[in-house]
């Protein structure tokens, strides 16, 4: 474990060098809003917020009526440049992620090499955005679906993938045909920036609109008037439940549309016949990983009784190893708690699992508090719960993995499924017929269910997204490019004559 931390100086200077490499302006990083990173607590920069969305909308809506007349396969080879640009500055992005959102760096370099797939997707999207041929009942007509650009997207996203989420809107959108105005997180704005650069870089040099890509950075305020704004066609949000009940309605009291990623409480079943060392790497991956701030962080271990010791012991033999610091330096797996409210979560989350009946097997202490008192730095929680108590039910952003015990299988998918959120899930087990049964719809009622594999990680080729209180959006691969178009179902009569469908007769 370290207990080096890097200074504010030292921190400030590799931000300020990474955002200026990816092209930032300097006068970008001298605003009057602070940047703190949870590395150690203190700025690394300065940006301004803007004071409204109005301006970034009208430029994107001018936009607009020029994107959507380039084809296809054109604005996939924007999204083509964007993504040679993000692996040549990959190292730099990076950086800004490590620093502002508190990632080690191989996550960090993993969520920039996510926007390089994402973008390596669209290319190959922008040239098969299919409708279909369907059968008339009339002789002589046709009938066929086609897709459109829809308009400005608007996205919010989260400190927990400062880049990642934005870009899987951005280019589906942009391939799409819609420009995309993003308000990120208040937390990560260099990364913003900074993404936002390299997409305008490629733009340029493809000779089409920058505009088509515009960041606001500010507080909720500018989140509410994306929420709100009528020239917003499709807003999508990833944050908590409690920031979708409110957005959703209010889209749709305006008759827009919403893509909404909310919150998760994932849970891997581990049946006896698990591979217990697989499952044990798979476990510590999903619970520690970014330090419990994934949407898909593992959150409840159900293990049937038999291994229930077994597992445990040797889970807490590795969280007691597991190495806590700073996310820059070689050889760190659990970095910082983005703020001092994480930190407080965390502590009262365990609080509460003491008094429902828990009992801390390992973590959950705050360390390197003497090296950098105004950062939040946790060994991740290993918990046993005597069952789904209410603080089990709950979301806690924070590295806590509470382990419950099952007798029969029925009984694990019951659990699995008895929380209000529904986004990822997994199975450890050998046992065909339980995996078979888990995947079915007897089994899992979560968006991503896997089999031998943790809940975190998932590949941008597949829908990424959840049921319930997640919200039901889906982003990313699979056919999730249809929420950024509108669908127009075409009749062409080249009969001649006017037969009306269902045999109507309307002779006049």
């Amino acid at each position: 474990m370290s207990s080096l931390i890097p200074g504010s100086e030292a921190l400030s200077l590799r931000a300020r060098t990474a955002a200026e490499r990816c092209g930032v302006h300097g006068e970008s990083l001298a605003g009057s809003h602070p940047v703190l990173s949870p590395v150690n607590g203190l700025p690394i920069g300065a940006v301004d917020w803007a004071t409204s969305v109005d301006d970034s909308l009208e430029r994107a809506q001018a936009a607009f009526l020029i994107w959507r007349k380039v084809p296809a396969p054109a604005r996939g080879a924007v999204i083509k440049r964007f993504g040679e640009l993000l692996t040549e500055f990959q190292a730099d992005l990076g950086t800004l992620v490590s620093l502002e959102a508190g990632k080690i760096t191989s996550e960090a370099l993993g969520e920039v090499q996510e926007m390089i797939d994402i973008c390596d997707f669209a290319v190959g999207l922008s040239r098969q955005l299919y409708g279909r041929t369907m059968v008339s009942e009339r002789p002589g007509h046709r009938l066929a679906e086609t897709w459109h650009p829809l308009g400005v997207v608007g996205v919010i996203s989260a400190f927990n993938f400062p880049v990642a989420v934005w870009s899987w809107n951005t280019a589906l959108a942009l391939v799409c045909g819609d420009p995309v105005v993003w308000k990120p997180s208040e937390k990560t704005p260099l990364t913003a920036l900074a993404a936002d650069a390299l997409l305008r870089r490629a733009l340029r040099e493809s000779g089409h609109p920058e505009d088509v890509s515009q960041v606001v950075l500010g507080d909720g305020a500018l989140g509410a008037e994306l929420v709100n704004h009528p020239g917003v066609k499709l807003l999508s949000a990833t944050g908590s439940t409690r920031m979708g009940r409110q957005v959703g309605p209010q889209v749709a009291q305006r008759f827009g549309r919403s893509l909404l990623e909310l919150g998760g409480n994932n849970a891997a079943v581990v049946a006896p016949s698990a591979d217990l060392d697989l499952a044990v790497r798979g476990i510590v991956f999903s619970a520690a990983g970014t330090a419990g701030q994934r949407c898909t962080t593992l959150r409840r271990a159900i293990v049937h009784r038999s291994i229930a010791d077994e597992l445990a012991g040797r889970l807490e033999e590795v969280y007691r190893r597991l190495p806590v610091g700073d996310p820059t330096a070689e050889g760190t797996l659990v970095g910082p708690l983005i703020d001092a409210s994480a930190h407080t979560s965390l502590i009262g989350a365990l609080k509460q699992a003491v008094e429902e009946g828990g009992s801390v097997v390992a973590g959950g202490d705050r360390e390197l508090e003497t090296a950098a008192p105004e950062a939040f730095y946790h060994r991740p929680a290993l918990v046993r719960m005597p069952g789904q108590s209410p603080i089990v039910q709950a979301e806690t952003f924070a590295p806590i993995l509470y382990l419950l015990t099952y007798d029969d299988f029925a009984e694990a998918i019951a659990l699995n499924n008895a929380v209000a959120q529904g986004l990822s899930s997994a199975v450890f087990t050998r046992d065909q017929a339980e995996a078979e049964l888990f995947l079915s719809a007897e089994g899992s009622d979560c968006g991503i269910v896997n089999v031998n594999i943790g809940t975190s990680g998932a590949e941008i080729g597949g829908a990424f997204g959840g049921e319930k209180e997640t919200g039901g959006g889906r982003e990313s691969g699979s056919d999730a490019w249809r929420a950024y178009m509108r669908r127009a179902t075409n009749t062409v009569n080249y009969s001649g004559e006017l037969p009306l469908a269902q045999g109507v007769d309307f002779t006049v």
